[in-house]
């Protein structure tokens, strides 16, 4: 196997590696793993929650309190190139998952008191609303001007997935081809594979136990230029004000924790912000409905649900070579 070469940080509140698989000059690798933290920065500054200086938590502010008013009568911005793009692929996100995935949670999740949502940002989707969600867009915009968003949006649900599409062009512009992964807390896409005798061409990826045992329940082959992600309860749960345990994938339907009998679901596909979209739409079907849903859309996916089964489509069995029991089943 060609030689491996890393560069690790931690970006966006979680680990960030750049694995190169090629005998490339150190130097050039540095210069790499630079712009991809730069990019991450960027996404940072642009879309963060956390951050009470970011560009979404600064426009959210002038919007709260205007959720369902006209679009003629909303703040209008000029955003910037990544948070233009964002919540352009935010609203995409909605229509294409048939509202499963809306950024317009900011209520919700101030309600049930998660961190990293500044006061003052308030001001999402009505309860009497929600029905109508998925017909309403998110922002509103002529061509390429001036743009209104019309309701407080969270866009942490693609966050990383975003970086990580953007961070791979970047990348791919100073290794000339020489194949890399980018890890952004297990959340991955490749760029090329490295060749390894004897076995097919890709990179083995684990797939995290939602329990944080340090095996993983399995393993799959990624190929080139491919991404895979997860959500899952591992991460992401407090007691809200009542004292519920509640965690983060937030069903836009009910403004409440949703996912029945799920604890993680991963997809795999070739872009990594879309595969982070799917893992929260299909979460959100829950354990009874995800089966049917992943099929329908072709989806290479795997879940576990509460009874710790992992359970996988036909997609995503072609690229599994190893599960780590035999409580596996097809889905």
């Amino acid at each position: 196997m060609a030689e491996l070469q890393l560069r690790e940080g931690r970006k966006l509140g979680s680990r960030l590696r750049l694995t190169v698989a090629a005998a490339v000059d150190s130097g050039v690798v540095d210069v790499a793993w630079a712009a991809v933290c730069d990019v991450f920065d960027e996404v940072d500054r642009g879309m963060s929650r956390f951050r009470a200086d970011s560009e979404l938590t600064l426009l959210n502010r002038r919007v709260a309190g205007r959720a369902g008013v006209a679009a003629i009568t909303s703040p209008v911005f000029v955003p910037s190139r990544v948070l233009a793009a964002a919540l352009g692929l935010a609203d995409r996100a909605r229509r294409a998952t048939g509202g499963r995935f809306d950024a317009r949670i900011v209520a919700d999740l101030e309600r049930l008191g998660a961190a990293g949502v500044p006061q003052g940002t308030r001001g999402s989707l009505p309860q009497a609303g929600r029905g109508l969600a998925v017909a309403r867009p998110l922002v509103a915009r002529d061509g390429r001007g001036p743009m209104c968003l019309l309701s407080p949006a969270d866009l942490g649900g693609l966050g990383k997935g975003f970086a990580l599409r953007l961070a791979r062009r970047r990348a791919e512009a100073m290794l000339a081809g020489s194949p890399f992964l980018l890890d952004a807390g297990g959340d991955l896409v490749s760029s090329g594979a490295p060749e390894d005798p004897g076995r097919p061409a890709g990179w083995s990826i684990g797939i995290e136990d939602p329990d944080g045992a340090s095996d993983p329940v399995a393993t799959v082959r990624l190929a080139a230029d491919q991404a895979i992600a997860t959500s899952s309860v591992l991460i992401g749960r407090w007691a809200a004000p009542d004292g519920r345990a509640v965690h983060h994938l937030i069903d836009p339907a009910t403004g409440e924790p949703g996912g029945h009998g799920l604890r993680a679901v991963t997809v795999s596909g070739p872009d990594p912000a879309w595969a982070e979209v799917w893992t929260k739409a299909l979460f959100l079907e829950g354990a009874r409905g995800i089966a049917m849903a992943a099929r329908r859309r072709g989806l290479a996916a795997w879940w576990i649900d509460t009874a710790w089964e992992l359970s996988m489509t036909p997609a995503a069995r072609m690229q599994t070579t190893w599960v780590r029991s035999e409580a596996s089943s097809a889905a």
